[in-house]
């Protein structure tokens, strides 16, 4: 395993040298984003810095990202840098204003902004094949088995989950006007202290926070209750898609070694990652999450890391490779979607060519597993 390093090409820059830098970039911003775009020589790819919003803060959910910074992925696929920008965020706002250029976001936020605003959104692939949310509750509480257990409860649900708790209704045929909604942040603490009778949760974050503080929990995973769909989208603006197709061929290459490393190395060594990419990102913030909640806990960073990897890897993964996302599921995810109220086509929510050519081009790829 390689000595993890913060250093790579990453350069901060003072105040004279970041104008000189914001002007190179806004010339080759008018530039196709393309092998060479960003000053690289003839025949080596060079493509400057691209911004990724992340749908939450920089813990295991990151791990392949932070594994394909310090492995030297990005820079081997010719990136400058690739800029994690921590959430929470659903990332399309930041894509339709170009702010960002690639965000880890749902398909149900995705695929909500195609059906209500005409967004011009793809998914390029994804990390989690299954849906990672859940409804938590406390066994001896709420104890929400079943969605219509929902009708009746009050459901803490954070802002920017606003509309992937609206497709669990819609899918389950629930009116909004059954379930008193409660604005909450991240912290789980009102369903602890019995404030709310469910909590808007992953199965990898949260559902573990209760379970460690000595609760029985419920969970009411979405996955198995009417909503199916992919997680931690790679996902783009079509614009962005049409015009950086190689770009983005090297990115989501770099991506792949990186997840691959979740999967070979020991679970201590990931967790140590993590925790540097979090201790960092709390120390540049201090008002983001990081620096809110305090130090992770790595027993429960431990414990998310294999409860995501059975997200990320499934059969149709061992065969096709990471992020694929095969016919069926694409059809199953925007089944689901239609079923809250939203109704895209499989062409309009998907892209997956580049994710195809990549494993034409480097079938070895393939074999993530140890």
């Amino acid at each position: 395993m390689a000595v993890h390093s913060s250093s790579s090409r990453r350069v901060r820059l003072g105040a004279v040298g970041a104008a000189v830098a914001a002007t190179a970039l806004a010339l080759a911003g008018c530039s196709s984003g393309e092998p060479g775009a960003a000053g690289g020589s003839e025949g080596e790819a060079s493509y400057g810095e691209i911004s990724v919003q992340y749908s939450w803060i920089k813990n295991e959910e990151f791990a392949g990202e932070f594994y394909a910074e310090d492995e030297g992925y990005y820079d081997e696929a010719g990136f400058d840098e690739v800029l994690g920008i921590s959430g929470p965020d659903t990332g399309v706002a930041k894509l339709l204003s170009g702010s960002v250029q690639v965000a880890l976001s749902d398909a149900a936020s995705i695929g909500a902004a195609i059906a209500e605003q005409d967004a011009p959104l793809k998914i390029i692939g994804a990390t989690f094949q299954k849906n990672p949310f859940t409804i938590l509750s406390l066994a001896d509480g709420g104890n929400i088995t079943f969605p219509q257990d929902l009708v009746g409860k009050t459901i803490g649900v954070q802002d920017s989950n606003a509309s992937v708790f609206a497709a669990l209704l819609r899918a389950n045929g629930i009116d909004e006007g059954d379930v008193t909604v409660v604005p909450v942040d991240f912290d789980p603490t009102p369903l602890m202290n019995g404030e709310v009778d469910g909590f808007m949760a992953y199965l990898t974050n949260e559902a573990l926070t209760v379970e460690l503080a000595g609760y029985d929990v419920t969970n009411l995973a979405y996955a198995e209750n009417g909503v199916p769909y992919v997680a931690e989208t790679f996902s783009v603006t079509d614009e962005y898609l049409a015009d950086n197709r190689e770009l983005l061929k090297a990115f989501l290459t770099a991506e792949i070694k990186g997840w691959t490393h979740v999967f070979t190395e020991s679970t201590d060594d990931t967790v140590a990652l993590v925790e540097e990419h979090y201790n960092a990102a709390a120390a540049e913030s201090a008002d983001g999450l990081e620096a809110v909640f305090g130090a992770l806990d790595p027993t429960k960073t431990a414990m998310g890391l294999e409860a995501e990897k059975e997200l990320i890897s499934t059969e149709e993964t061992e065969a096709n490779g990471l992020f694929t996302i095969s016919d069926e599921l694409q059809q199953q995810t925007v089944d689901s979607l239609a079923a809250a109220g939203w109704e895209v086509t499989t062409d309009q929510l998907f892209d997956t060519s580049i994710i195809d050519e990549i494993y034409a081009d480097s079938p070895e790829l393939v074999d993530y597993l140890p």
